[in-house]
């Protein structure tokens, strides 16, 4: 059985132990915070029969979770790994430490990827003997249900490093999306910002209420991009394609653009919108809403997963 380590397992790393152990993968699973590893187990237990239950589970739930050791040591966790997944605090100072210890430890082909969601490779790698074999493996939060991971190699990564970790992504059943050169935020994080960054916009300015914008994207952009990206959207929203697209409203586009300005997200707008969120969900009722969340995501996976091209 293949073996890869999970380092640090928070929110994040809980969710990739449950990616490479349905995918059939010896996982290690170690943190440094005492009974957070139990913790973790005790999530996956009880997360794995709802996933078999969505059909997004090919294995019954205590083959799974057999699959997933406690590692009493970072050492231990590294032991015969050959990819390690990363998950520890967002700061470069502690990852440049961790990613120093795990370089010193793991044996030389083993691959070092951080779950980092903005912090370029290139910041806590440079100074590593095998800094080559380091690089960011962004997912999306839960990734056993949002499937796409964005590799994000510092310069200095070997091609071969890149391509293994593709590979790898494939085989535990997720999408890999390369970026081929280090900016901030990464792919996702930076098409994200550009849409809420104009939905705060949009709101503040009294245009559209927080509900309706929602709305707007639930019920309307989020239904094509559930399953099209923005260019092929584009393409087939015109006769002739995507040229044809930019023709017809290629205009639009350039008014837009040169009203947008960027949006400064001040305390008192944040309290703001806050305020109108909170009111709309207590804080109470946050943790059962996450559980919809992903009760919702579990039943779009499981549709996307039987049809073709998804």
């Amino acid at each position: 059985m293949r073996k890869v380590a999970v380092v640090g397992s928070g929110f994040i790393g809980r969710a990739w132990a449950i990616v490479f152990a349905r995918a059939g993968f010896a996982v290690a699973l170690w943190d440094p915070a005492p009974g957070a590893v139990a913790a973790a187990l005790g999530f996956i237990a009880a997360r794995l029969p709802e996933l078999r239950e969505a059909g997004l589970l090919a294995d019954p739930p205590d083959v799974v979770l057999a699959r997933i050791t406690p590692a009493a040591s970072l050492r231990e966790a590294l032991a015969g790994a050959e990819y390690v997944q990363e998950n520890g605090p967002e700061r470069v100072a502690e990852k440049a430490a961790l990613f120093a210890e795990m370089d010193r430890i793991a044996a030389p082909e083993t691959i070092l990827a951080s779950s980092t969601s903005g912090i370029p490779a290139s910041q806590f790698t440079g100074n590593l003997a095998g800094r080559g074999r380091c690089l960011v493996a962004h997912p999306v939060n839960p990734p056993y249900l949002v499937p796409v991971v964005e590799l994000c190699p510092a310069p200095w990564t070997e091609p071969t490093v890149v391509a293994r970790a593709r590979a790898l992504m494939v085989a535990a059943g997720q999408v890999p999306a390369e970026v081929k050169k280090e900016v901030a935020g990464f792919v996702l994080n930076r098409l994200q910002v550009a849409l809420v960054a104009e939905a705060f916009r949009l709101v503040r300015d009294g245009v559209v209420s927080q509900e309706d914008l929602d709305a707007t994207v639930k019920h309307g952009l989020g239904l094509r991009w559930s399953f099209m990206g923005p260019f092929e959207t584009i393409d087939l929203n015109a006769p002739q394609g995507l040229a044809d697209y930019i023709a017809r409203y290629g205009g639009l586009y350039a008014e837009v653009e040169r009203e947008i300005t960027p949006c400064e997200l001040t305390p008192v707008l944040v309290a703001e919108m806050d305020a109108e969120r909170r009111a709309a969900l207590p804080l109470a009722e946050h943790p059962a809403r996450q559980a919809w969340r992903d009760r919702r995501l579990m039943a779009l996976a499981a549709h996307k997963a039987k049809q073709a091209n998804s």
